[in-house]
């Protein structure tokens, strides 16, 4: 099944406790981004008005008792899409949202060939489809089991580091 739209929003809103996601792309191609990073690109910051809906929505999660997380695959030197999404994360972990980054520069990943995902209170799987540039195809419900995406979970949790660690070994 695809989720899109209320659908995809419903999904959230009905976790009752963890919303995880991978990420593993340099570039996600987002239509509605496209003049927020070219302003970034210019020099403008990313301001948290910027990111106030899903700001908001991570407040209300994580007050009601639930958490929000994620984990993304990286590489050196970092895409100027991960550089602009890097300001976003900054604002979603004063929402806090449990951001942390695997850095593969200079060592196997450990997650190769894993494709993006969210996964909804270690039970509902959402894979994430995109074409080779990053525009999302779609959002499709797992039908199988979900004990392999609970392991793809517990490596990226283990071999990655939090965001704000991270950031300040970029010197950033």
């Amino acid at each position: 099944m695809l989720l899109a739209g209320e659908d995809w929003r419903r999904t959230f809103d009905a976790m009752q406790d963890e919303a995880w996601r991978l990420e593993t792309l340099p570039v996600y191609r987002v239509p509605q981004e496209e003049e927020a990073i070219r302003r970034f690109l210019a020099g403008e910051p990313v301001t948290r008005e910027a990111t106030q809906p899903w700001f908001d929505r991570v407040r209300v999660y994580v007050a009601s008792g639930r958490s929000v997380g994620r984990v993304h695959i990286v590489t050196q030197p970092l895409s100027d899409y991960l550089r602009f999404e890097f300001e976003h994360y900054r604002h979603n972990v004063e929402a806090g949202e449990a951001i942390r980054i695997l850095d593969v520069t200079d060592r196997p990943n450990p997650l190769a060939g894993v494709q993006d995902f969210w996964m909804f209170d270690r039970s509902q799987i959402v894979l994430m489809h995109y074409e080779p540039d990053g525009t999302q195809i779609s959002r499709e419900v797992h039908e199988g089991d979900p004990v392999p995406y609970r392991e793809y979970q517990r490596i990226a949790l283990a071999e990655s580091v939090p965001f704000e660690e991270y950031v300040k070994g970029l010197g950033a």
